[in-house]
């Protein structure tokens, strides 16, 4: 007689944010087959950010009931603060993200479209919450394949096409070092869970062991994929402006929250014992993209492809926070993804109802011209994104860039500091051309495709607004935001 399985308590309420996203794909799944054509786009948009905002409640409730971090579900999830933090990032996202989706001129397939990004959300607050290799690599695979598919959904435009296969196969290729990695800690220390993986560690003194090492660099090489860190950048520019504006508006933020929070979570758990070896890597990594990311952006002349090395460039001052390895470069990073997520959401937000004004013509600084004068609100939303990329006040990337090197300064890492700053000084030159194009280019240099300008979008505008508030109200909001921040970390 076969004994019976065990199976360990689920905590429905710690997976309650991606539950009411998967309910929301769901739903919009059914939408595309029981609801009217004609009414299609706006039931699934509506459940879309219905979903979102659930999630975003609900992150709320598990913050503030999960003071003392704990692992559930056999060990494989971890239900605290800090996961609460991320799964809070990415729902705020997704909704403003479903906002700026709404006139996205999709031909068919839009209930699907809204789906995917509810379960690419989901799939990202999985992963924020991981406590296991093997979750680690399930979620990062559950939002990958969504992402694969919004970026190649239009498929009248060829460059979708090709940005979903592009993406499709160098992400295939990250998430296999991911696995392969995860294989050679598992086979050196015999565990999955990540604190099991540092007590294992300790006790059989593999803290040199050459396998654990290997796979340990193999694991910081598939999140870097992820992160868009160089030397892993490579399909970052393509499939940023190939795909969709709203879906790359969406990935470009979301992503990056959901793989580097997951990133200081493994690192700071399961291998701090290799503290040595991984601190320097990641801070080889953070002055590669640094490099890497401003370098390009200088010659741009494509905004979307401007936008996409300066997302690399920023991979690399939040990966400064993480090679800290202390405390405040923690809280760094958490307090910094906040206005990041913002300010990229809005930037690729301002991109897209350029795209609509221009027929759907790629945006270059050429035909930006005069959108300052013609969009007020959109203009000087943009004009705040690119101040706080380039890290000036009064923006919440100022004291992000600011918290971030202090925290490579209390470790004595004088030198990763000033590579930091000077890169800094490199991006001033093509943010403010972003926004000399804007304001200092006569607008008869532009001429619209339908003849005259279209009509607003009202949902387009009120998402670049909310962008633009949290932008600018993370700077002056600073102190309650390093206080979420903090108690979160303190979970870890």
């Amino acid at each position: 007689m076969i004994a019976a399985v065990e199976r360990p308590p689920v905590d429905w309420f710690a997976l309650s944010p991606e539950l009411s996203l998967l309910a929301a794909a769901g739903i919009c799944l059914l939408a595309a087959v029981l609801v009217p054509a004609g009414a299609r786009r706006a039931t699934a948009a509506l459940v879309g950010a219905g979903g979102f905002a659930a999630a975003f409640v609900f992150a709320v409730l598990l913050y503030d009931r999960s003071p003392d971090g704990e692992s559930i579900i056999g060990g494989v999830i971890r239900r605290d603060r800090f996961g609460a933090m991320a799964a809070l990032i990415i729902a705020g996202v997704g909704f403003a993200a479903v906002w700026i989706s709404y006139a996205e001129p999709l031909k068919e397939h839009t209930a699907e479209y809204y789906s995917l990004l509810a379960a690419a959300g989901a799939g990202m607050i999985f992963l924020a919450h991981a406590n296991s290799l093997m979750t680690l690599f399930l979620g990062l695979e559950w939002f990958s394949i969504s992402l694969y598919i919004l970026c190649a959904i239009d498929r009248e435009r060829e460059r979708s096409l090709e940005a979903g296969l592009k993406y499709l196969i160098v992400g295939g290729f990250g998430s296999a070092v991911l696995l392969f990695g995860s294989a050679f800690v598992y086979g050196s220390t015999g565990q999955l869970q990540f604190e099991k993986i540092a007590d294992a560690v300790g006790a059989q003194n593999l803290a040199h062991d050459s396998m654990l090492l290997f796979g340990l660099a193999m694991i910081l090489a598939g999140l870097g994929f992820k992160v868009s860190a160089a030397p892993f950048h490579m399909w970052t520019p393509d499939v940023y402006e190939g795909a969709p504006s709203p879906v790359t508006a969406f990935m470009s933020a979301a992503t990056k929250v959901a793989a580097l929070m997951l990133m200081l979570r493994v690192l700071f758990t399961a291998f701090p014992q290799e503290a040595r070896s991984w601190t320097i890597a990641v801070a080889v990594l953070a002055c590669a993209s640094l490099a890497v990311g401003n370098l390009a952006a200088l010659v741009q002349t494509r905004v979307k492809r401007l936008l996409a090395y300066s997302s690399i460039s920023h991979a690399g001052f939040m990966l400064i926070a993480i090679a800290s390895n202390n405390e405040l470069g923690a809280k760094a990073l958490v307090y910094y993804l906040i206005p990041y997520s913002a300010m990229s959401l809005g930037a690729f937000g301002v991109v897209a109802a350029r795209e609509r004004e221009l027929g759907g013509r790629e945006v270059t600084l050429e035909n930006l011209a005069g959108m300052g004068w013609e969009r007020p609100l959109l203009g000087v939303s943009m004009w705040a994104f690119m101040l706080g990329f380039a890290g000036l006040p009064p923006t919440g990337g100022f004291l992000g860039k600011f918290y971030v090197f202090s925290a490579a300064y209390d470790r004595g890492w004088l030198w990763l500091v000033i590579v930091g700053i000077a890169a800094t000084a490199v991006s001033l030159y093509y943010y403010l051309a972003v926004i000399r194009a804007l304001y200092l280019r006569p607008s008869a240099e532009l001429q619209f495709a339908a003849g005259g300008q279209p009509p607003r979008d009202i949902l387009l505008n009120l998402g670049v607004l909310a962008c633009f508030v949290v932008t600018v109200g993370s700077f002056f909001a600073a102190g309650p935001l390093l206080d979420l921040a903090g108690k979160a970390v303190q979970t870890l």
